[in-house]
């Protein structure tokens, strides 16, 4: 079956449970409208905030949630690092490229002048600080983590002449705490640290990404309580299971997606094969 066909099926405006839902369609997590007021406040003076978590917590939609947000307000740029993982050469390549200024690896020096000068006038025209995401920021190696805190440091660390919003596992606050990170690490102002959720939690978000797709009569109360109950509290286990259903339930043409559907195919994934008798 194709997806526009099941999107039709089940009168959806698109799949819920894919990553590529729409940016005024994500759900918001507990807390999130506190971090985002925390970080608006950084934007103006600069500095440094870290999103943490176990896989599948919805780290990436944190940073998807702001940037949207973020792209609202008036004259705040805001830069998407792509390779996190890049040497020092490729990094300040990717710098050039994310603020608009030609930058040559060879002349690093040269590449420091020019984002900062760059930023300083950002900052007397706007007064907002750019903005620089990095998501699988465990992967990024520590002489980038430490050019991005001289790079943002002006009048003896006095001004900090952007924002920056480093998102990873539970390796990256533990990466804080060695020698070398150290300092970039007692910089850190916002900190959300992602926590597996709450049942209550898991059902608020399938109530609120199934009434934005367009379909919230998809699933039955009994079938989101059991997704809610084996998700183990991981929005990415909840989607792939969900995901799963969604396409078995296509196949077979039925009309709603419901607990008996979850026993035919999760209660047959978990049956220990037979053994051969020899």
């Amino acid at each position: 079956m194709t997806p526009k066909k099941l999107l039709a099926l089940y009168g959806l405006k698109w799949n819920p449970f894919l990553p590529d839902v729409p940016n005024d369609a994500l759900w918001s997590p507990p807390g999130w409208d506190h971090f985002f007021f925390r970080l608006e406040n950084l934007v103006a003076n600069g500095g440094y905030a870290l999103v943490s978590g176990e896989p599948g917590l919805g780290k990436s939609k944190y940073l998807q949630l702001l940037s949207s947000r973020l792209g609202r307000l008036n004259d705040v740029i805001v830069g998407v690092m792509e390779r996190p993982q890049s040497n020092l050469g490729d990094f300040y390549r990717e710098m050039g490229d994310l603020f608009g200024v030609s930058l040559s690896p060879a002349n690093r020096y040269g590449g420091f002048k020019a984002l900062r000068e760059r930023w300083l006038s950002h900052i007397q025209k706007t007064l907002y600080r750019p903005v620089l995401l990095i998501d699988e920021a465990q992967e990024m190696n520590a002489a980038c983590l430490n050019e991005i805190r001289i790079l943002g440091s002006a009048d003896f660390d006095s001004r900090c002449l952007f924002t920056t919003v480093l998102s990873g596992d539970t390796r990256l606050p533990e990466r804080f705490r060695s020698a070398d990170l150290v300092a970039l690490g007692s910089r850190i102002q916002v900190r959300a640290m992602l926590e597996p959720y709450e049942k209550d939690t898991l059902l608020d978000y399938l109530d609120f990404t199934l009434k934005e797709a367009g379909a919230p009569q998809l699933m039955t109360a009994g079938l989101r309580d059991a997704l809610a109950d084996h998700a183990a509290g991981n929005l990415r286990v909840l989607n792939s299971m969900a995901g799963e259903l969604l396409i078995k339930a296509a196949q077979a043409e039925a009309p709603e997606l419901d607990e008996k559907l979850f026993m035919e195919v999760f209660s047959r994934q978990q049956k220990p094969a037979k053994r051969r008798v020899k």
